[in-house]
Parts: C-alpha cells; structure tokens; sequence
C-alpha cells in the first residue's frame, strides 16, 4: 500500500515535458522513416573521417603560423629591427582633380593635364595635375590659379588650389574638391616600403557655363586683329540672351596667359603684364569705365516720352549747332555742336542719325522746347542700371558714373552745374561713364520691353534668372525706340550692320577722351533679330585714333557674319 502511494506520488510529481530522445529512440526501427527529417539526424555521429580531416587541417595551420613567425623572428629579425629603426611613417596629400569648367555645348574651357606637375616625386612628394585653358579670348573670364606651395623638403604649407581671379575664384568653393591622405612607410633614403590610403580624395564638381566658346573665340579674334592694325589700346564684346541674362560671349583684350600665371615660372612675362599700360589684367568687359558717347541717346529718348516732354513725332531742326549765352562773357555765344547739319528730325530719325542737337534740346531744353533736366536724365539712366553693378557672377565688376550736380560739386569744387553740363550729360559725355556689362544689359531692356535682367555665367541658374525689375513704362515708348534702332541699321549710322539673314537694330557711339580729344572709344550696342528680339550686344573698342574709319560696327558686323555661316540657330 505504501509502494503504490509513493509510485503515485511520484507519477503526480513527474515532468509533463517528454524528452525528444524518449519518443525517437526507436526511429531507426520505424518502416518508411523519412531520414532527411531532423529527428531522423539529431543522433547521427560525427564520422571519424570527418574528425580526423578537422585536426590534420588545424595542426597545418598552427605550423604555417610557427613558421612564419620563426621566419621573421629569427632569420628576418634583425632586418624587421633595422627597419623598424630606420623607416619613418609620413602622412602624404592626395590632391584633389578640380573640377572642369565646360561651355554651353559641353566643349571643355578649363580641364586637368593628368601628365600632373611633378614636384621632387622621386623624393616621395606628392605630384598634382596643372589647369590648362582654352585659348585665346577666355582668360579673364576662366581666370587663373594659385597652385599647392611646398617646403625645400617637399612639407606643403599650402594644400589647397586657390582660384585667382574669373569663373575659378568666383566658384572656387564648388570646383575644388576635397583632397584626401594616405600613409607612407620610407626608410632614410625615401624609398617607399608600403602605402595605405587613409582619405579617398573627392573631385570637384564640373561647372557648366552659359557661353558658347565658338563665338567667344571668334568675337575675341575680330577684337585683337582690329585692335592692332588700328592702334586701338584694346576692346572687349557682350552677347547676352535678353529673355534670361545667359551670357554667350564676354572677352576682353589684351589678355594674360592664365597658364602662365598659375605655374609663376616666366617672370619676364608676367613682368611685361604688371608694366603694360593698356592694363593686362583688367576685364574691360566688367572693370572697364568707359565714356559712352551717344549710345544713351535711346535711354534719354524713352525717359522724354515718359515725361511727357515731346511728342515722338515732333521734328527739331539741326543746323549743325546750338547756342547759349556764355555764362563767363555776356556778349558772346557757347557753341554746341553737332556731328553733321541732320536737318528736321523727329525721335526716330534722330536715333537713327545719332542727332546731337536733338538730344541737346530734350536733354536740357532749348528755346521753346522743354527738356528733362540733369534730375531726370540722373533718374532715367538709374532706372536702366547705368552707375550700378549688373550683379553679374564675377569678382570686379565696377559701377559707372552719372554726372550731376552732386558728382560736379564733388569733383569740381566751386563750379556749379550749368545747362552745358546738361547738353553734355545728354549725349554721354563729360564725365559719363559706363561699363559694357552696364551697357548690355540696358540695351537689353529696350529688346525685352522694359525687363532688367540679370547676366550671369552659368547654365541653368535659377537663381540668377529669376532677378528680374520690370520696369514702369508703357511699351509704346520702347516701340518708338525699337523703331529708331532698326532705322539707324536701315539708313543711318549702323548700316554696316544691315545684314541679309538677320534683322538688327542697334545704335553706334563715338566718344571723344583724353583733353586733345584726338582719341575716341567706338562703341556700338543693339539686338536680333529685330521682329523678335534673343539677343543683345555691346562691343566697345578702347582708345583708338579719332581719325579711324573703322571701329566696333566692323567688329559686329564681322560676328554676324561668321555666325551666319557657323552658327545660324542663333537667327531662327
């Protein structure tokens, strides 16, 4: 009785969890027993073979170990120790490709020569690349560079590539790149015994531009050829898209070698650059100050039909001069002159003829006829941008001058303004002056119907395009100036520019500078095609003999027609 209530007992106490082994123990006997079923193997036996492949495999490798240890222990230890007492690690730059500058059209402006300048590389100092430019016409545009500077022992102390000046100091930050590092192990002789890259170098991103290096090219050839067999001091030409600021050409000459510049080596020339007085190393384009002569005239005319101080169809009578008492001597007469006897002109045919005694009377008014005044002629050309910097995506752009009572007072202590000072300001001269940047951009908002664009350099530029002023005037007063524009292609003073393929419509210049007046700046700005209006230009042609024939209407009309014949998409 006691043996059952403790078997009971024990019976109640048992584990209910019943052990896999309890239940498979026979499985081995079971008909049809799927073997591939894990309780089919969970007692299968490690085959002695299998045991004794394992123990041959890891006593050959605790021998390989053994050996290679006593190899370099005992028979290479006392080289490994010399080495380890000789040899020096040294951390090493691995510089950065900058990235390339490419034109409109993906034709690389500026790239990497990867035969690199080789600096003591036998001594184990790093090599880079070397920048190569297009050339010639794109130097101040594309700019030039400050290369990574090293020690006598090949130690840089300046590791970076530092743009100088153009495209590579303005976007110096996007297209420079991240250089990387690595470790080198060199013994007392700078023989390399291992390297490792710790740092991967990251490339500078590439940098698509807005221009279209044919005609850069071409336009550059035009300004260097007429410069030197007509003794201008040099030039520089703009073609902007009007719709969106894209700039297709802005070269200037004379130019430096950007190659040159940045590898320091010919001091000779660089000498010459720094003495040269037609000041190599200003962009004209943006930096230049220049007299503008009588391409304000269209601005002027625009802000007199804005103030309502003449009716576009009124004709004023040009005998070849007006006169006004002189303020110094009663008795006598102050002569303002025009170019040539003009005749009866209304606003058209005075822009088309560039009619000085026109512009002298709705400048400043004369006899019966009312004039804008120096304040409005001041409020009409900030209104277009003159004396402002366009905003454009380079480093020294300068702004031009507006003369006024103010600027006069300023640079002319005690003389007042008088009505001469107006008739000057009137017709761009006295101390007018402009950039052609400046000028480009205005003419282009005579094309446009009064948008003030923003011009820039780099493709797809958001940003930039988007920085637009539309101006508060009525489209008829640029009608009657677009009009005149074409008229003085058609007959007047811009007919070399009346061309077959293309309607132009554009307005000369002929500064007089310098107190002989025996120099001139040749000017001549407009746009195409004329029914619709793409494209704007400036060309200005600095310096050159007041007894030239040719000038910068030569130059557009040698443009227009090498495009005609390379580049007609841009007439359609």
């Amino acid at each position: 009785m006691q043996w059952k209530i403790i078997k009971k007992n024990k019976i109640k106490n048992a584990n209910s969890f019943v052990e896999p082994d309890e239940i498979f123990l026979d499985s081995k006997n079971l008909q049809n027993f799927d073997s591939q079923q894990f309780e089919g193997r969970i007692e299968k036996q490690i085959s002695k073979k299998t045991t004794l492949f394992l123990g041959i495999f890891f006593i050959l490798i605790v021998l390989i170990f053994s050996a290679r240890l006593g190899f370099l222990q005992i028979k290479k230890g006392q080289a490994y120790l010399e080495r380890s007492q000789n040899n020096t690690l040294q951390k090493q730059i691995i510089f950065a490709e900058r990235g390339i500058i490419y034109d409109r059209n993906k034709v690389e402006l500026a790239w990497n020569k990867k035969s690199g300048a080789d600096i003591n590389q036998e001594d184990g100092v790093t090599s880079f690349s070397i920048r190569t430019y297009k050339s010639p016409g794109f130097s101040h545009l594309l700019g030039y560079l400050n290369y990574p500077q090293a020690d006598s022992s090949g130690n840089y102390w300046q590791t970076e590539f530092i743009g100088k000046d153009g495209l590579e100091k303005m976007y110096n930050d996007k297209i420079k790149g991240e250089n990387g590092s690595r470790i080198i192990e060199t013994d007392t002789n700078k023989k390399i015994y291992s390297e490792n890259i710790v740092n991967t170098p990251l490339h500078g991103a590439p940098l698509v531009t807005t221009i279209d290096s044919r005609i850069q090219g071409e336009l550059f050839t035009l300004i260097k050829n007429l410069s030197e067999s007509n003794s201008f001091s040099g030039g520089a030409g703009i073609l902007l898209n009007v719709a969106n600021g894209e700039i297709l050409t802005s070269t200037s000459f004379p130019e430096y070698d950007g190659e040159l510049l940045s590898l320091g080596k010919n001091s000779a020339t660089i000498k010459n650059y720094l003495t040269d007085p037609r000041k190599v190393f200003m962009d004209r384009t943006i930096s230049g100050l220049y007299t503008p002569g009588s391409i304000v005239k269209p601005f002027f005319a625009i802000g007199a039909l804005a103030e309502k101080i003449i009716d576009p169809n009124k004709k004023i009578l040009s005998t070849g001069s007006i006169s006004i008492p002189n303020p110094y001597f009663p008795n006598q007469k102050t002569i303002f002159k025009d170019w040539r006897v003009n005749g009866w002109v209304n606003m058209e045919d005075a822009i088309a003829v560039s009619c000085d005694v026109y512009f002298y009377e709705i400048g400043g008014g004369y006899e019966g006829q009312k004039g804008l005044g120096i304040a409005n002629i001041e409020k009409y050309a900030n209104l277009f941008g003159f004396g402002q910097e366009t905003g454009i995506d380079l480093f020294g752009e300068k702004s031009g001058v507006i003369p006024s009572p103010e600027w006069k007072a300023l640079n002319f202590k005690g003389d007042v303004w008088r009505v001469g000072d107006t008739y000057h300001t009137a017709i761009g001269q006295y101390g007018f002056q402009v950039t052609p940047m400046e000028m480009v951009r205005a003419v282009s908002a005579i094309a446009n119907d009064g948008k003030l664009i923003t011009p820039h350099l780099i493709l797809g530029d958001q940003e930039m395009e988007n920085k637009i002023t539309v101006l508060d005037l009525k489209k008829e007063y640029f009608d009657t100036v677009q009009s005149g524009m074409r008229q003085a292609v058609t007959t007047g003073t811009a007919v070399a520019l009346n061309v077959p393929y293309v309607n132009v419509a554009a307005k000369t210049g002929t500064a007089q500078i310098g107190i002989s007046k025996n120099k001139v700046n040749s000017w001549v700005i407009g746009f195409f095609p004329y029914e619709n209006p793409k494209y704007a230009f400036a060309i200005m042609m600095e310096a050159g003999p007041s007894t030239n024939g040719v000038g910068a209407s030569s130059i557009m009309r040698g443009l227009l027609d090498w495009m005609s014949q390379n580049t007609p998409e841009y007439f359609q």
